[in-house]
């Protein structure tokens, strides 16, 4: 039996790996492994690809959130919107800067914001929205912006999971204040270890960003502000130049996969596929189903997508749950006061999603497997 995993980095790195050898070679011999011209290289071409005037490079996207909301003086009794659907980043570096976050329900449809809530969350202490780009999926960035303008708000996007991806045409990270990007190995444009930037049309949000990631320091030996040590090293940084040239074709990849997992899943009545909305472009970091149901469990105790995730574990096909919890039911957020319903479709939702196999290098073959495993596995699920 054939196996599928999750996720296949090293068929990417069979790709380019004489680039990157030549490349790391070239980097370790210069003796340059911090800051430099390769660094200032990779800013400005990622900052062309995305359509900003600054990019500021940093060591992790964690760190990008924090450099924006520190930028923009955001700190103790402020208040900021986000999804209670992502990573614990999000709202992690919310209240690392002292503020609080306000968790606003989702999309069922689409696992992001549900832009109509906003407005209600909205109160004379909140300082900015932070909507995430899961999965790959944009935001509707027209309506946000929208309510932002209106209650002169800043707007954080976190494309952690969405490089490339468009909405009307226009990238992710060049539409709202700043936008704050992860390399991380899983991303799309993933390095060979931690890597970040923010993106900003505002040159003097830029200079701020870059002062904090530096030790607040606006000239050598010359500190401003209380800062951090958040750089990205040279070596990822001539990796990611390496990448970027590749990453359009890479996405391009993706979306053959997406569509062709909507293609032979759409129909099942079990499961819901996710959709992409009109005037956004995905670049499905994670195709993620919505399990609802199984026929004939032989564990009643499992929930149906836990019975599926056995059934294609047993079939040698790997997959994941993003996420399990929501983040506004996590320990660490149980001082908020939400109460439980209170945000009912993220809740419905973290008992029912499973991210299948995706990447580039993905076979027909290797999708075929998962997508039969699946129709298989509905009704002819494994005990434990």
């Amino acid at each position: 039996m054939n196996t599928v995993p999750p996720l296949d980095l090293g068929q990417q790195y069979k790709l380019i790996q004489d680039e990157v050898s030549a490349c790391v070679q070239a980097i370790l011999a210069s003796g340059r492994y911090i800051g430099g011209s390769i660094i200032e290289a990779f800013e400005q071409e990622f900052g062309q690809y995305i359509g900003v005037r600054e990019t500021i490079a940093c060591n992790s996207g964690t760190d990008a959130l924090f450099l924006a909301l520190r930028a923009l003086n955001i700190g103790p009794g402020d208040e900021v919107i986000t999804t209670p659907f992502t990573f614990i980043a999000t709202a992690e570096m919310i209240s690392a800067v002292g503020a609080t976050p306000v968790f606003v329900d989702i999309e069922a449809q689409t696992f992001n914001l549900d832009i109509e809530k906003i407005p209600n969350a909205i109160t004379e202490r909140t300082k900015a929205i932070i909507p995430v780009h899961l999965f790959g999926q944009p935001v509707d960035m027209t309506r946000l912006m929208a309510i932002a303008t209106s209650y002169h708000l800043a707007v954080i996007e976190d494309c952690a999971q969405a490089t490339g991806a468009t909405w009307q045409g226009q990238k992710v990270g060049s539409i709202g204040h700043i936008g704050c990007f992860s390399f991380f190995p899983t991303k799309n444009l993933g390095a060979c270890g931690d890597g970040g930037a923010v993106t900003t049309q505002d040159s003097a949000l830029a200079q701020k960003m870059r002062m904090i990631k530096e030790h607040g320091q606006s000239s050598r030996y010359r500190s401003e502000t209380i800062g951090m040590n958040s750089r990205l090293d040279a070596l990822q940084a001539g990796i990611l130049q390496i990448k970027l040239r590749y990453l359009d074709r890479w996405n391009q990849q993706r979306q053959r996969v997406a569509q062709r997992y909507h293609q032979f899943l759409y129909s099942l009545p079990e499961i819901i596929t996710p959709q992409e909305i009109v005037g956004g472009e995905s670049v499905w970091n994670q195709y993620t189903i919505r399990v609802q149901s199984v026929s004939n469990p032989l564990n009643s105790d499992l929930k149906p997508r836990d019975h599926l995730r056995n059934y294609l574990q047993a079939q040698g096909i790997g997959s994941m749950i993003y996420y399990p919890i929501p983040l506004h039911q996590q320990p660490v957020y149980q001082d908020l006061g939400y109460q439980p319903h209170q945000l009912p479709v993220v809740e419905a939702v973290c008992q029912e999603v499973l991210s299948l196999p995706l990447f580039p290098e993905l076979s027909s073959d290797q999708q075929d497997q998962v997508i039969e495993a699946i129709q298989e596995g509905l009704t002819q699920t494994l005990p434990l």
